[in-house]
């Protein structure tokens, strides 16, 4: 009963988001195969599903993932999942490359990411790459948790936006499509996704390509992870 319910909440959200969608300008273009598995592994990886996620890994090198990709997707992920995670989730890729080589499948390295050569400081280079992100300018008057806790906000701004961000082996929208699995696939942190789902809008996310990403968080976790996030994506519609 509650999980018909459930689905009927989703489908209702869907339904919300279709008619935002047919009233957009947006282009609408569908959710690359390449980009659909880094939803998919990004979502096992996050919630420790090892099993999943040495299948998914399968399936997202056979689509055409680089190793390298693959393997950024998972370094990627710690910010928001923890470094156990990304750490499994690594683990579990080295024993699917390799078994792979064993088996006669030859899958492309790929490339490594660029140097940088920058006289900026990694804290306003992470600030000018999250005002790139959300399209908003930073505020330097620090309130809620960047001012009850700078260091953090700091960490953010060095790490996650400059250490992570400016790495080019994933470009920007294909970071974003990492964070909002990863947050969607944990659960209870929604303001954080509504964040990220934003900054995906920003980036130039289609309502049909958010829409694909809530069917695969339904397939991956369930019905009630998929509600959650349908909320979330049809407040950020709406606004």
């Amino acid at each position: 009963m509650v999980n018909n319910l459930l689905s009927v909440l989703v489908l209702c959200f869907c339904l919300t988001i279709q008619t935002t969608n047919a009233q957009s300008k947006e282009n609408h273009t569908a959710l690359t195969k390449e980009h659909e598995a880094l939803i998919r592994i990004s979502s096992q990886a996050a919630v420790g599903e090892l099993d999943k996620l040495r299948d998914e890994l399968h399936r997202g090198l056979d689509a055409g993932l680089t190793i390298n990709k693959v393997k950024e997707s998972l370094i990627h992920l710690h910010a928001y999942a923890g470094f156990p995670r990304s750490i499994r989730g690594l683990q579990t890729l080295i024993t699917v490359v390799d078994e792979r080589q064993k088996n006669g499948i030859k899958d492309e390295v790929g490339s490594d990411a660029s140097s940088i050569s920058t006289e900026k400081t990694k804290y306003d280079r992470g600030k000018a790459i999250l005002q790139q992100l959300t399209g908003v300018k930073e505020n330097d008057v620090k309130t809620g948790y960047a001012a009850f806790a700078p260091t953090i906000e700091i960490f953010l701004k060095e790490h996650l936006f400059a250490d992570l961000f400016e790495r080019d082996l994933l470009n920007y929208s294909e970071r974003e499509l990492v964070t909002i699995s990863v947050l969607a696939s944990i659960g209870k942190v929604e303001p954080m996704l509504k964040s990220h789902l934003s900054i995906c809008v920003n980036l130039g996310c289609s309502s049909e390509q958010l829409q694909q990403f809530l069917q695969i968080i339904k397939d991956a976790q369930g019905v009630e992870r998929a509600t959650d996030a349908a909320k979330v994506l049809t407040e950020v519609l709406n606004k």
